[in-house]
């Protein structure tokens, strides 16, 4: 493969790392080594693999079709775009609420500005608009390859010091499967881990306008395509592990437990690493989760309103279409408008709130999963475009493996 196509085939797949690597890493990874050493990391690389059909299958579609996965899911139905519409649109403020918390967490603890979380959460969402407005998805997808990449080099910096702290036999511990409430949070942990499975959706919306000034003849092939996605996958999963590692080299092994303010937690990992590694590994550490968050919250919020934007073209009746930039820019200010409501009114309790947040995704994702599956099967786009056999199976598996915990879900919380 020539660079300038894997360039051009892993433009949607950046742009998605850019989105998953956020709260699921930040927040509940280092959260996962914090409390359970390297216990968890079988459940993140495990969720990985179960959710990558779903998320493939919105690429595939998008780039067979030329449509939005939306319109495959009107080809299954009306029932089918509305129950995308309830399960994942109407709880997407209150995860970007959460993003934006965090974001502006992370910027409180680096810079030592002293406001309020929701006043800095607010001039984060605004700056988020401004940026997507302005620059639109040509800055999207230049600023979050260069953020990216300082992401991606300071974290693997930071986690690799703390690898001497790390406890290595807590990566053979099962207690965490005998305990109700560390099962809790495994399914915390999957909500967001590497994204919520709606955001598929996106990934085919993002493919779509990646590609919309090629030429028929010069479009990339279904394989190139996969590779590409399949290599910021990856990457995705990878730094998972490594805030998992940062987790417990630096907070397990000292017997500290993570703080619940979304404030306190940020502080708490840069001032960690400050005392254990010194001055320069704290500030990789706190560089690297602010890139984290500023790829998040860009991406997340076109990604959210350009989901609003093509439910309203179903609507409209245009099936499988993208919104035009007025609509675009109408739903954008709406969802960052809604989102600090929701977070006005739910900060309380910080860890609480994201573990409520990533609860939720995850209980939904099956379904989204099962759409999506059935769209990559059943939908017209060319048989040679469809996956293989054993990509089926596996989002078979996802599938069924995913319902089993949200059913453990709510047996726990019943009990």
């Amino acid at each position: 493969m020539k660079l300038s196509d894997w360039q051009r085939a892993a433009g949607p797949g950046l742009v998605f790392s850019g989105s998953a690597i956020g709260v699921s890493h930040l927040v509940q990874s280092t959260r996962a080594g914090a409390m359970f050493g390297l216990a968890l990391i079988v459940v993140i690389v495990t969720i990985n693999v179960l959710k990558y059909p779903a998320f493939r299958f919105g690429m595939d579609y998008a780039h067979s079709t030329r449509r939005t996965i939306i319109g495959g899911y009107r080809e299954l139905g009306v029932w089918a775009v509305i129950l995308y519409a309830v399960t994942s649109l109407t709880i997407a403020p209150i995860g970007l609420a959460a993003v934006s918390a965090t974001t502006a967490a992370i910027l409180a603890a680096l810079t030592g500005i002293d406001l309020p979380i929701l006043a800095l959460a607010g001039i984060a969402m605004a700056a988020t608009v401004a940026l997507l407005l302005v620059g639109g998805y040509g800055w999207l997808d230049r600023v979050n390859k260069l953020l990216i990449a300082f992401l991606t080099v300071a974290t693997i910096t930071a986690s690799a010091l703390a690898l001497p702290r790390v406890q290595w036999a807590s990566f053979t511990s099962v207690d965490w499967a005998l305990d109700p409430l560390a099962l809790l949070f495994v399914v915390a942990l999957a909500g967001f881990m590497p994204s919520p499975v709606g955001q598929s959706v996106q990934i085919s919306l993002w493919t779509l306008k990646s590609q919309e000034t090629d030429a028929e003849g010069d479009r990339l092939s279904p394989e190139t395509m996969r590779k590409g996605f399949l290599a910021s996958y990856l990457l995705t999963g990878f730094l998972a592990l490594c805030f998992c590692v940062m987790g417990a080299g630096v907070m397990h092994s000292g017997g500290i437990a993570p703080e619940t303010g979304a404030a306190e937690l940020a502080s708490q990992v840069i001032d960690l690493y400050r005392q254990t590694l010194g001055t320069i590994p704290a500030y990789l550490a706190a560089i690297a989760a602010l890139c984290v968050m500023a790829t998040t919250m860009i991406a997340s919020f076109d990604g959210a309103a350009r989901g609003y934007g093509a439910i309203h073209q179903e609507y409209l009746g245009n099936v499988g279409g993208r919104a035009s930039t007025r609509t675009y820019a109408v739903f954008l200010s709406i969802i960052a408008a809604l989102s600090y409501v929701i977070l006005a009114t739910m900060m309380g309790n910080f860890a609480v709130f994201i573990d409520l947040v990533t609860s939720i995704y995850f209980v939904v994702g099956p379904v989204i999963a099962l759409l999506n599956h059935l769209v990559i099967t059943r939908c017209g786009m060319p048989e040679e475009d469809r996956p293989g056999a054993a990509m089926k199976t596996l989002s078979i598996a996802g599938i069924t493996i995913m319902s089993a915990m949200a059913v453990m879900f709510f047996v726990l919380k019943a009990g």
